[in-house]
């Protein structure tokens, strides 16, 4: 392939909804007559890296009619396609080193993710429930778990105004609530807790229960890790061999799985389909790049491999299924939404939670190979279709669950308890007689008044939706 000029060594496919120095989600489009000559130059060469790259390439303005003088970081943003409406994922990081850590699940962390409820009805209030706790986090380490909640952040009450951001300092002191009589009591005890950095591991439960003489196997699982691909196999292999015979159903929380590498989105698509050895080689999927970079690629030996990914042999493939059980939410986003469509042509997907993220499309990481500016660009630069060439869950509302369960029973049941909201809804469909015989239908209580349904973490790093594969040069 000829030489790419804009691309780093490395070159990553990513996405996501947010750019890292800006937590509001809302970009500053300065154009300060303090400008250097180095900002024009770094914009020329951010324009060039659209221009050849970008998915809208041919939406973006002239050169000529952009303010080249801005500030890199402001500059990328007036070349986006209809930014936060149709192009919602573009954006750039100030530091390619900092990004490589967080493509690969490192980040200087609490280590939660939780939803955040009014704590009254004068809805000014806030508290927090803990959804998960990362493994080897400060905030495991502290005794944190799922079903926790955060009172206060050091002696402060949380509130609409701050909610966003009181967990942002380095160390933070939490102070943990009781909940009895939809009533929420600070438990008056300070926790300090230092952040630190964390490989994350991505898989939070596996298990398998017993379930009307089916065999459920579970897996809880936020973010697709190349790192971890051995790991998933493991448990697909012990799901597999589970009592000689294998599991009978499958139930795969991506609730709280916002993307990573696609190649582990699609090994986990191969560990999952219907008899795998009859479809090796077919297509499980297929990309889309702009007319420009598309004829680049055509003019490569085996230009396929650039837009075809087909279906591989794994030993570990469970093989039998009719169907797999996915819980989703709106953090339910891109390489997981590329799971489901992926598996949509060729068995039943049984979606049961709230509506996915809506992103089926992807970008590069772009960096300077001659080292002059650090940044580093998450361009949109590709769509994905499955087999059937369908991709139609790339709006605000991704795909629809076919039950919908919303995420507001408090306490928080520990992943994989059949008592768990999700869980227990797959649960009731595979055999609603267990179900009752197990006295599920409890009458939880039921905190109905969220303050937003979308799955939040301690850094806005984790609450990025992306997929990426590494660049074939």
């Amino acid at each position: 392939m000829k030489k790419c000029l804009y691309i780093g060594i490395l070159m990553i496919v990513f996405a996501a909804c947010k750019k890292t120095v800006d937590s509001t989600n809302t970009p500053s489009f300065t154009t300060s007559t303090a400008s250097t000559t180095s900002d024009s130059a770094a914009n020329t060469f951010i324009y060039g890296a659209m221009k050849d790259y970008y998915l809208w390439a041919d939406q973006m303005p002239s050169i000529a009619s952009t303010t080249i003088k801005s500030k890199p970081i402001d500059y990328f943003y007036t070349l986006l396609y209809g930014y936060d409406t149709i192009d919602r994922f573009s954006w750039m990081d100030t530091s390619a080193t900092n990004l490589t850590n967080q493509l690969n699940g490192i980040n200087t962390v609490l280590g939660i993710k939780y939803s955040a409820f009014y704590a009254d009805n004068t809805q000014t209030n806030v508290v927090f429930s803990i959804s998960y706790v990362l493994k080897g986090s400060a905030a495991e380490a502290a005794g944190l778990k799922r079903g926790d909640f955060i009172y206060k952040v050091d002696g402060k009450q949380i509130t609409l105004s701050n909610y966003q951001s009181i967990l942002q300092n380095q160390t933070l002191g939490i102070e943990l609530a009781n909940f009895s009589n939809s009533v929420f009591t600070g438990t008056g005890k300070t926790i300090n807790i230092t952040k630190t950095t964390l490989q994350t591991n991505p898989i939070l439960k596996d298990t398998v229960i017993e379930w009307s003489g089916k065999k459920v196997g579970y897996l809880t699982y936020i973010q697709f890790l190349t790192s971890f691909d051995d790991s998933l196999r493991s448990i697909f292999t012990r799901f597999k061999n589970y009592k000689n015979t294998g599991i009978d159903e499958l139930v795969l929380d991506l609730r709280f799985n916002g993307g990573g590498y696609v190649t582990s989105s699609d090994l986990l698509t191969s560990l999952i389909v219907k008899d795998l050895p009859s479809k090796v080689g077919a297509v499980m999927n297929k990309k889309v790049y702009n007319n420009a970079y598309t004829a680049v690629l055509k003019k490569e030996t085996n230009p396929d491999q650039y837009f075809i990914t087909n279906f591989k042999a794994e030993s570990a493939n469970l093989g039998k299924l009719n169907r797999v059980f996915i819980l989703t939410s709106p953090g339910t986003a891109s390489a997981s939404e590329l799971v489901i469509n992926n598996l949509k042509p060729f068995m039943e997907v049984i979606l049961i939670g709230e509506h996915t993220y809506g992103k089926n499309v992807g970008s590069f990481t772009i960096t300077d190979s001659k080292s002059r500016w650090s940044f580093g660009l998450q361009p949109i630069t590709f769509k994905t279709v499955n087999s059937k060439d369908e991709s139609n869950y790339g709006t605000v509302n991704g795909f629809t669950p076919d039950y919908v369960v919303k995420d507001n029973v408090i306490p928080f049941k520990p992943f994989g308890d059949p008592n768990e909201t999700y869980l227990g809804k797959a649960l009731s469909i595979i055999s609603p007689v267990a179900f009752k015989a197990n006295a599920l239908e409890w009458s939880p209580t039921i905190h109905q008044n969220q303050v937003n349904n979308l799955p939040l973490g301690d850094s806005r790093i984790l609450d990025r939706k992306d997929m990426w594969i590494e660049h074939k040069n």
